[in-house]
């Protein structure tokens, strides 16, 4: 019974740190996406369009995201464009790795950096720059897929954002 008790405390020490761990790395992901990002906002998709380029060489989605809430940047657009590579236009799909993909619908929180060859939006840093947002069944509140809320979430970028 004692080398029971043993072993689970020492389970549930190892939990604990993996977890504290696991908050730090994010935590430090979230920092260098505030910090090199121009644009944080809080939004929803509307629409999104997936066409060749002019060379039928590459596929790019334009996705239109309606903006709810900005922690970063400007809060003068209510629509702003985003361009990632990949999509899919008829039978053709091309998909890449790394890079985030819009559902319809989705609400996300999303860091931008300006694409000067289009005048529009790309996510910045990749995947990592695009966080899903969900309703909490139980609190009705906004949340990140690790049940971070979104109030927490924002005054933590916004931190990092007016740190020197």
């Amino acid at each position: 019974m004692f080398k029971r008790t043993k072993l689970i405390s020492l389970l549930i020490f190892l939990c604990s740190f993996y977890f504290t761990s696991f908050a730090q790395e994010e935590s430090t992901v979230i920092k260098k996406l505030s910090k090199g990002a121009d644009v944080i906002l809080l939004g929803k998709v509307i629409k999104k369009v997936s066409n060749w380029n002019e060379s039928r060489t590459r596929i790019y989605t334009t996705t239109n995201v309606q903006a709810e809430e900005y922690f970063k940047g400007t809060g003068n657009e209510n629509n702003l464009v985003i361009r990632t590579l990949g999509g899919e236009v008829g039978d053709v799909g091309e998909l890449y790795t790394h890079m985030p993909t819009f559902k319809d619908d989705e609400e996300m929180v999303v860091f931008l950096k300006k694409d000067e060859n289009n005048k529009g939006y790309k996510v910045y840093n990749g995947e990592e720059g695009k966080i899903t947002v969900i309703t909490d069944e139980k609190t009705k509140e906004k949340v990140t897929n690790s049940k971070v809320r979104i109030k927490d979430l924002e005054a933590q970028i916004k931190r990092y954002v007016n740190e020197q």
